[in-house]
C-alpha cells in the first residue's frame, strides 16, 4: 500500500502544479513546459528516465516507462494533462494559481481538471521507488500538453510522431471516473468511465447578398444563419443506448430496485433522481450552438454570416449526427467540422475493468460501482489511434455537497485533502494488480 510520505507528497504536488500556470487559451496560447519539468523531475527522483518531447517550443510532454515483472503481459497507459483553462482572478474566493491550502481542501485551477491525478501519478510512482515495487505489466507514464483545446501539440503528436514509446499498450486509464456522487438518499456512487461520446465542433458558414440595411433582402446571409441555428438549437435528437449506457442504466436500476424498462428510457430517468445525471448527457447526440459572428455595421447586411456548434455524438452514430446536420443546416447554410475526434467505447466486462472496480470497493466498501460513458472527450480519443482501450479512472473520494462536476473549468475549483489520499491508496492499489 503506499506509504505515508505518498500520502503528504500528492497533496505537495497537487499545489506546486496548481502554482505552475498553464493556461491553455487555446490557438497555441499556452507554454507546459515548466510543469512538465517538474514532473519529469520527480520521476527522475524516482529512477526512471523521462522524455520530454515538443512539437511546439514551450508545449512539452513527458512520456516514461516502468518495467513490470511479466515481459509477456500488455502494457498499460496512465496519462494525465497538464493544461489548464483560463480562470478569472476576480471572480474566485482565492487566486487560481495559489495552490492554496486551506481547511483541508486545495484551491486552483487544476485542482479536478487534473493535476490532482498528475499529483497521484507521480506520488505512486515515487511510493514504488521507495518500496522496490514493480508492476505485473510494464506501465508507461504520459503527462501531455494541449489536452484542453486540439490535443494537435500533446497526445495527438504522441500518437502520430512518438507511437513507439507507447508499444505493448492496450489498454490505458486517465481522465474522469471513480468519482462519489452522492444520490441524496445515502447512496455513494463510483461511476468508472468505459467509453466517450465523439467530439463534433462545427462550423456554419451562411452566404447571401450583401446589401444596404434599408432595402428589403431575401437572401440575408444573417437571417439563413439564424434560422439554421435556431433549428439546430430546437432539435429534439433520438434516443440511442450504447452498450456501456445500456449497462448503467440495468445496474442503477438493479441497485434502486426498479424495472430496468428500456422501451421507456426517459421514464427511468425520472425515477433515478439525481443519480440520472450520469447517464442522460449520454443517451443522445447533442448540438448545442454557441458562438455567432457577422456584419460589421448596423446599417450593412453582410454577405456571410458564421456561427459555431458543439456537437457530441455517441460512439457508432457518428453517421446520424452528420445526416442530421445536413438536413437541419438546410440548403443556405454549408457546415464543417471545426474539430473532429472520434466517439469510444470499451469494454465492461473486462479485467482491466474488473480490477478497477475492486480497487474503489476495497476503500470504499459502502460505494456502488456502475459503468459510465463520458459526454465529452479526453486524451484518450488520441490514444486510441495507437489500438488503447481507454477507461476513465481517476479516483476521488468526495464529501456530500462537493458538486465535483461543477469545478471542471468553475469558479473555486477545489479538491480535499481526504480525496487525494484516496486516490493515491485506489490508484496504487489498481496498478499493483492490473
Amino acid at each position: 500500500m503506499a506509504d505515508g510520505q505518498a500520502l503528504d507528497e500528492v497533496v505537495t504536488f497537487t499545489s506546486d502544479l496548481i502554482r505552475i500556470d498553464t493556461t491553455n487559451r487555446g490557438g497555441g496560447d499556452c507554454r507546459e513546459r515548466p510543469a512538465a519539468e517538474y514532473a519529469a523531475a520527480r520521476l527522475a527522483e524516482a529512477g526512471l528516465d523521462p522524455a520530454l518531447l515538443e512539437r511546439t517550443e514551450g508545449r512539452t510532454n513527458v512520456v516514461a516507462r516502468i518495467e513490470g515483472t511479466d515481459p509477456s503481459a500488455d502494457a498499460l497507459l496512465v496519462h494525465g494533462h497538464l493544461d489548464v483553462v483560463p480562470a478569472q482572478a476576480g471572480e474566485w474566493s482565492v487566486h487560481p494559481f495559489s495552490g492554496e491550502i486551506r481547511d483541508g481542501v486545495v484551491w486552483g485551477r487544476g485542482a479536478v481538471d487534473m493535476k490532482n491525478m498528475d499529483a497521484m501519478i507521480l506520488a505512486v510512482v515515487r511510493s514504488w521507488a521507495r518500496e522496490g515495487v514493480r508492476p505485473r505489466r510494464d506501465v508507461v507514464i504520459a503527462f501531455t500538453a494541449d489536452e484542453e483545446a486540439s490535443a494537435e501539440d500533446g497526445s495527438g503528436f504522441l500518437a502520430d510522431r512518438h507511437a513507439a514509446l507507447f508499444e505493448g499498450c492496450t489498454e490505458g486509464i486517465g481522465e474522469s471516473g471513480a468519482f462519489t456522487v452522492h444520490d441524496g438518499s445515502g447512496r455513494q456512487l463510483y461511476p468508472l468511465a468505459a467509453g466517450e461520446r465523439g467530439t463534433g465542433w462545427v462550423k456554419l458558414t451562411a452566404h447571401g447578398r450583401a446589401a444596404h440595411g434599408s432595402r428589403p433582402n431575401r437572401e440575408n446571409a444573417v437571417t439563413r444563419l439564424a434560422a439554421a441555428v435556431t433549428r439546430i438549437g430546437a432539435h429534439e435528437w433520438p434516443l440511442r443506448l450504447t452498450p456501456t449506457v445500456r449497462a448503467a442504466l440495468t445496474e442503477l436500476a438493479a441497485l434502486y430496485g426498479l424495472d430496468a424498462d428500456l422501451d421507456d428510457v426517459d421514464g427511468l430517468l425520472e425515477k433515478l433522481g439525481p443519480a440520472a445525471r450520469l447517464v442522460e448527457a449520454t443517451v443522445r447526440n447533442s448540438a448545442n450552438p454557441t458562438m455567432l459572428e457577422a456584419g460589421y455595421k448596423v446599417n450593412v447586411i453582410p454577405g456571410e454570416a458564421v456561427a459555431y456548434v458543439d456537437g457530441r455524438y455517441l460512439p457508432g452514430h457518428e453517421d446520424e449526427f452528420r445526416a442530421t446536420l445536413d438536413q437541419l443546416t438546410g440548403p443556405d447554410v454549408n457546415w464543417e467540422f471545426h474539430h473532429h475526434e472520434v466517439a469510444l467505447q470499451s469494454p465492461v466486462d473486462s479485467p482491466t475493468y474488473a480490477r478497477m472496480r475492486a480497487a474503489v470497493e476495497e476503500f470504499a466498501p459502502e460505494g456502488h460501482v456502475v459503468p459510465y460513458c463520458m459526454p465529452g472527450g479526453t486524451d484518450a480519443k488520441q490514444f486510441s489511434r495507437l489500438g488503447i482501450t481507454g477507461y476513465g479512472f481517476s479516483p476521488l473520494k468526495l464529501p456530500e455537497g462537493y458538486d465535483y462536476g461543477a469545478m471542471f473549468h468553475g469558479v473555486d475549483e477545489r479538491v480535499p485533502i481526504e480525496a487525494l489520499h484516496f486516490g493515491v491508496r485506489v490508484l496504487d492499489r489498481f496498478l499493483r494488480t492490473a
